[in-house]
């Protein structure tokens, strides 16, 4: 009898315990929390407020947002007998929480590696000249083999952009047609046939070497200091006049959303930057804007041959050359106006 009294007693205590010794999260909108309750695994929860219990309960937090991360370059033999350096720039984000929780212990490094692997064997049935002017068409390809093998990890790769660093042993003459197009000449990666070995040809009479010049004596004033910021100030009202050229509503509502730039110059100055693209046409200027979505921090260098489609955004971003603060798929938004500037 009296251990029949003692047992509905000890439940009750072990109630109050349980909802004295919850612990509160706030769960933003961009991660959820993956709760294994005794040894089971729990539905995610979030956004807002999640309780779990410390002593029962054991969580992993999961950022869903956009991330990204590079393959270094690597060799690479191809099908007519080649040899290059290929890398890459991936963009991934996690679909399911809790997949990606319990199929892997380090999911970004198994990603990475699978990565890497199938850029191996898919460019290694290519040939060089593929390589060189199909760059686009085979990162899309690559993505969709890719994520064959991450979708059973709960994990999605939503870009990849090759980076082919260097021709390292051309390719068998007998094997591959006779165009090779360098990897310094951007633009060109659409065209193919007879259209391609047109554009080469100007290309390669406007890239052809000027004859010497006389020599010259150049005077210069070791004294002024300001003509470099003139020359500075200059190139950047420039790059915003060509940045209003191509705001439209229509851009605004592909982004909506607010840049802010911190650009450092060669003179060691900081100078800030805005593009707001968040209502009626948009706007740009020097300065600070109101309320920025994000902060892009980079060299004026970087950010003139960003601009003039030199450099991607998620390129430069991989390379530690971009500088993110916030959210960073509101970040790789910038690359939408990028490509509406035409470099002079």
């Amino acid at each position: 009898m009296q251990l029949g009294c003692y047992i509905p007693g000890f439940f009750l205590y072990a109630h109050h315990i349980s909802h004295i010794c919850m612990v509160c999260f706030k769960m933003p909108n961009y991660e959820r929390i993956v709760v294994f309750r005794l040894g089971r695994i729990r539905p995610p929860k979030g956004p807002g407020v999640v309780l779990v219990l410390p002593f029962i309960d054991q969580w992993q937090r999961v950022d869903l947002r956009t991330r990204a991360f590079n393959i270094p370059p690597c060799k690479v033999t191809t099908k007519d007998g080649g040899l290059v350096s290929v890398g890459a720039d991936i963009q991934f984000r996690i679909w399911n929480p809790v997949m990606s929780v319990v199929a892997l212990q380090d999911l970004k490094a198994s990603t990475r590696l699978t990565a890497q692997n199938a850029m191996t064997q898919t460019l290694g049935k290519r040939t060089v000249r593929e390589i060189q002017t199909e760059r686009i068409k085979l990162g899309e390809h690559l993505g969709m083999d890719i994520n064959d093998l991450t979708k059973p990890w709960g994990l999605e790769v939503d870009r990849v952009e090759l980076t082919l660093e260097s021709v390292l042993r051309a390719p068998d003459e007998s094997q591959s047609g006779p165009l090779i197009m360098p990897p310094s000449v951007p633009g060109l990666e659409g065209l193919t046939g007879p259209i391609q070995q047109l554009a080469m040809h100007f290309l390669g009479q406007s890239t052809a070497p000027n004859p010497p010049a006389k020599d010259t004596v150049l005077f210069t004033d070791e004294s002024s200091t300001e003509a470099p910021v003139a020359e500075s100030s200059s190139v950047m009202e420039e790059l915003l006049a060509a940045v209003r050229l191509v705001l439209s509503e229509s851009l605004v509502r592909q982004v909506g959303a607010c840049f802010q730039f911190h650009i450092s110059t060669s003179t060691g100055q900081t100078r800030s930057y805005y593009v707001d693209l968040t209502q009626n046409s948009g706007t740009c200027g020097a300065g600070e804007a109101m309320q920025p979505d994000v902060f892009l921090s980079m060299s004026e260098q970087d950010m003139m041959a960003m601009f003039q489609g030199n450099l991607r955004p998620i390129a430069a971003y991989s390379s530690g050359r971009l500088r993110v603060q916030g959210d960073l798929n509101t970040a790789m938004k910038l690359d939408a106006l990028v490509k509406l500037i035409k470099p002079p």
